[in-house]
């Protein structure tokens, strides 16, 4: 589904039934499909189906090619393959007519030159069996025709080098419908396994494809998933399995997990599978986040990586702040070198086509459990029950842990569990020796006490305002921790404030909701981390030593020292500095001129072979002007992954402006790797000189140290709200809402981001840069100012909606003495209501009479009042901007529907318990049920 308006296919959920039945001798039978199918069916509640009551969110199987299916299949058609067979599971085009002929006709010679270009032969087109009467009616009329290519070697090779070519082949048919927009899409392509999938129930799977019940349908093991579509619309191509594994859960990372893999792409190190012009792009975001992580495992294995191995560098368990076994901890110090964690809540299924396997995400937030059984049946699924295990002799029961992986290879012993797998994993190599040669562990650095002659002139020009060292820095140098304010912002978007605010805020952070959950900083934070990499990343699929090649850090920020010494590197890790300042006698037109110099200086210096990149607004002078912080990242960020560089360099940002937990988060967001906060440092160092800190007695360095932390713990949670564990994770993931920009600036500078809204451009945001730098550089005197975006107060120019003449006129409207009776409906609820709850009732019930007194009332001029000053606010949010468009002279009243008639069809929107409190769920079904309409509570 592409994106429409207000919707946005990068923002669908689901949660899933998962599992796999499996013989640990790797025995092909009858009875493991039936098993698996028998499962499928048991995990069919955690799916739902549409209106017609039949048409599935999805449900699927993957095992091993039957190969005696499809051997009888081409002796019949009089062929008589010696290799082992492959299939292609292809949806084609539905259309009716000529024109769906010549698609589907189009997309089967894509296919066929496709293997053709691997040495691969298709040898004939098998229409799949099915019964569309299995099906709702909605999923038969979107139901795609559906056939198989089966495809043989066209030369010598094993099962694997098929494997890899039948993979290079399905990206080059992918290219080419990406390219023709053909409606076609391949389940599954291999030589090892094969997909059936369906927009169905569970239950309805075997009998929409009759293949499933044929007795010549045998394996050693079977992959099921049910999905259950928690805020999407269910399709054919997302229904799972994919072709490697199944997901139940979120992957919470997954746009910096595309950007980064992106950056990668120019070198993957593929010399040994393909050019790399086959393979790109790795990721196809067409897909679910679930069908993306697929694409990077496929391509990991395909490239000569272990499936264990390739899913351990994905989805890794939490080895920083637990004691782990120093060798297992070496390997996932290795792989962090070269992938990102794959962040957020999991349970997976995987499989080569050979071995088969689950795992958890480092949280264990989706639950696995598996039985062991005597005659060696292996059962695994996302609940208890799901598998029959009766017959089967004794049983052993267990549950994977948080990070915890279960394989059945046949070839290696079968059963696999954890210890035994990990203890394989970090054995393959010596990861230890290779980190202990090549890894160069850096230092952040230590506070200093040097504070600029122009202190106040700089804090003028970016930004810093009074109240945000009262409310905001001083907390955070005194305690360590990011200040706690209330819930809502009851100021004007940025775009629509009175005065002009820093760029940060324009982007909102997202949160973890729907079926994925967030995770507290506090108790969870041995599963957390900071630690940063800088340096020229080796190709993903390169493996030796020289992937260690590194500069590590234990945390992101860096004092002015550390920012120094890194400076100070040799090679492999040159760096180079980027001017983000512009001349003020350029005007606002010069900060649109200054991202575009940014953007080919940051190319040029990557091409000369700069593996580290500063970004610095330190120039900013009476002359020049900075670059807004955030503004400077992103352009350079996505001008190096628009050509293919950004994977052969680091980010680091030197600014006096980023100062706030938000301010960092943004620039980590956006690409930075690493910050220097130059002037909030150099801000706080002033402020315990000058003792205005308690109980520092002039102690800048505690309080800077103190202020460094507060920055951490503030990421931390900010990353924890969004379920996101480590700190590579989220660089990169720009997991924000942008509220008010030009969508001309979004695409240069944050491509990829939500911006539902239009707004500032560069000039419009060029002019606030250069009114803030007057008030510091061009004052004789500067001085700070406080407009008020913290808290209302009366010198303040933002507006406040909740300031104290709006409140003022609502408690004059509802003044407790005159607190009518409640109505008798609520009658019994009033009197058994006590203490805060009673006034809060008793002042609703007076608000409602003031106003249904009418004109005449002794509330009614008071509500008048408080009434104006909300409608007649400047605009506050988005909605103030609209006005209802005239319908016309009006009806007589005997022509239109009662109120009452219509009030009836109202209905709330479902909120599960625990997302709103107890008494707001309460309140709206008091309201719907004195309306006569309908209370959905989720």
């Amino acid at each position: 589904m592409r994106r429409a308006g207000l919707y946005d296919p990068r923002f669908e959920h689901d949660a899933c039934g998962i599992g796999f039945v499996a013989d640990a001798g790797g025995r092909a039978s009858r009875e493991i499909v039936d098993a698996a199918l028998a499962a499928l069916n048991r995990v069919r509640h955690r799916g739902a189906v549409a209106a017609d009551h039949r048409s599935g969110d999805g449900a699927g199987i993957l095992l091993p090619i039957p190969q005696s299916l499809f051997r009888d299949w081409a002796q019949r058609a009089g062929l008589f393959p010696s290799a082992p067979l492959g299939v292609a599971m292809a949806f084609l085009s539905n259309e009716p007519g000529d024109d769906g002929n010549r698609q589907r006709q189009q997309f089967r010679q894509l296919l066929e030159a496709a293997c053709r270009q691997e040495q691969l032969q298709v040898i004939g087109w098998r229409v799949v069996p099915v019964e569309p009467e299995a099906l709702g009616d909605a999923a038969r009329r979107s139901a795609p025709r559906i056939e198989q290519a089966i495809i043989s070697t066209a030369e010598g090779g094993g099962a694997f080098d098929a494997e890899a070519r039948g993979y290079c082949a399905r990206k080059r048919v992918e290219r080419a419908i990406a390219a023709s927009r053909l409606r076609g899409y391949l389940a599954s392509m291999s030589f090892l396994s094969l997909t059936y999938k369906a927009m169905c129930a569970a239950d309805q799977l075997a009998a929409f494809y009759p293949d499933l019940r044929d007795p010549r349908f045998i394996a050693p093991f079977a992959i099921f998933h049910q999905r259950y579509s928690t805020n999407t619309a269910p399709s054919w191509e997302r229904a799972q399995p994919f072709r490697m594994l199944c997901h139940n859960g979120e992957i919470n990372t997954i746009q910096g997990n595309i950007n980064r893999m992106h950056a990668r792409e120019g070198r993957l190190g593929s010399d040994s599978l393909a050019p790399e012009a086959v393979l790109v792009p790795v990721i196809d975001e067409t897909g679910s986040d679930s069908a993306m992580l697929d694409n990077a495992l496929e391509l990991l294995v395909q490239g000569g990586r272990d499936v264990r191995q390739a899913l351990a560098m994905l989805v890794p368990e939490a080895w920083e702040g637990f004691d782990v076994d120093p060798g297992l901890r070496d390997f996932y110090r290795y792989h962090a070198c070269l992938m990102e964690p794959w962040d957020g809540p999991a349970g997976l299924v995987f499989t080569d086509g050979v071995r088969v396997g689950a795992a958890l995400d480092r949280n264990g937030l989706r639950p696995l459990r598996y039985a062991v059984c005597e005659d060696g049946l292996v059962a695994c699924a996302s609940e208890a029950g799901a598998v029959d295990l009766g017959g089967h002799g004794l049983v052993r029961r267990a549950k994977l842990g948080p990070g915890e992986m279960l394989c059945v290879d046949p070839q290696n012993g079968g059963l696999q569990e954890n210890e035994a797998i990990k203890r394989r994993l970090a054995a393959q190599e010596p990861y230890g020796r290779w980190l202990d040669e090549q890894l160069h562990p850096a230092d952040t650095g230590e506070p200093a006490e040097d504070i600029p002659t122009d202190l106040v002139a700089r804090q003028a020009a970016f930004g810093y305002t009074k109240e945000e060292f009262t409310y905001v820095l001083r907390p955070m140098a005194s305690q360590g921790k990011e200040p706690i304010f209330s819930m809502g912002d009851d100021t004007a978007p940025s775009v629509l404030a009175q005065s002009p605010r820093l760029l940060y805020s324009y982007f909102k952070q997202r949160f973890a909701q729907v079926t994925n959950p967030p995770i507290d900083h506090l108790r969870e934070r041995l599963v957390m981390s900071l630690r940063t990499y800088l340096g020229p990343p080796a190709p993903l699929l390169y493996d030796g030593p020289a992937a260690a090649r590194l500069v590590q850090l234990d945390s992101f920020v860096l004092y002015p020292a550390g920012l120094e010494a890194l400076r100070s590197l040799e090679a492999p890790f040159t760096s180079s500095d980027l001017d983000a300042t512009f001349p003020v006698a350029d005007g606002a037109a010069g900060l649109q001129a200054a991202c575009e110099r940014l953007a080919r200086d940051a190319e040029q210096a990557v091409r000369a072979g700069a593996t580290i990149l500063v970004v610095s607004d330190l120039a900013a002078s009476q002359a020049r002007a900075p670059v807004p912080a955030l503004l400077a990242v992103g352009t350079v960020h996505h001008q190096l992954m628009r050509r293919g560089l950004r994977g052969r360099t680091s980010l680091v940002v030197e600014t006096d402006e980023a100062r706030e937990v938000h301010h960092v988060v943004c620039l980590l967001g956006y690409g930075a790797q690493a910050i220097c906060p130059r002037l909030g440092l150099a801000s706080i160092e002033a402020l315990a000189s000058a003792g205005h800190l308690k109980g520092d007695a002039g102690d800048g360095r505690a309080a800077q140290q103190r202020y460094v932390e507060a920055l951490e713990d503030g990421t931390l949670k900010v990353m924890a709200k969004m379920g996101i564990s480590t700190l590579d994770g989220y660089q990169g993931a720009q997991i924000f809402e942008i509220i008010g920009l030009d969508e001309g600036l979004v695409e240069f500078a944050f491509a990829g981001s939500r911006s539902p809204l239009g707004g500032a451009t560069f000039t419009d945001l060029g002019e606030q840069v250069l009114a803030r730098h007057a008030t510091g550089f061009g004052a004789a005197s500067p001085s700070l100012v406080s407009p008020g975006f913290f808290k209302h107060h009366k010198q303040g120019t933002e507006y406040h909606a909740t300031n104290p003449d709006v409140v003022d006129a609502l408690h004059a409207a509802v003044p407790a003495q005159e607190a009518a009776a409640p109505v008798k409906a609520t009658a019994a609820a009033l009197v058994n209501a006590t203490g805060a709850a009673a006034k809060e009732m008793s002042a609703a019930h007076a608000l409602q009479r003031a106003v249904a007194t009418g004109p005449d009332g002794n509330g009614y001029p008071s509500y008048e009042r408080f009434a104006r000053l909300v409608n007649e606010r400047p605009p506050t949010h988005p909605r103030d901007l609209l006005a209802i468009r005239p319908g016309g002279p009006p009806l007589p009243l005997h022509e239109v529907e009662p109120a009452s008639a219509i009030v009836r069809r109202f209905s709330t929107g479902a909120m599960s318990h625990g997302s709103i409190a107890a008494e707001a769920h309460e309140t709206i079904a008091i309201a719907m049920n004195r309306l006569g309409g309908q209370s959905n509570t989720g």
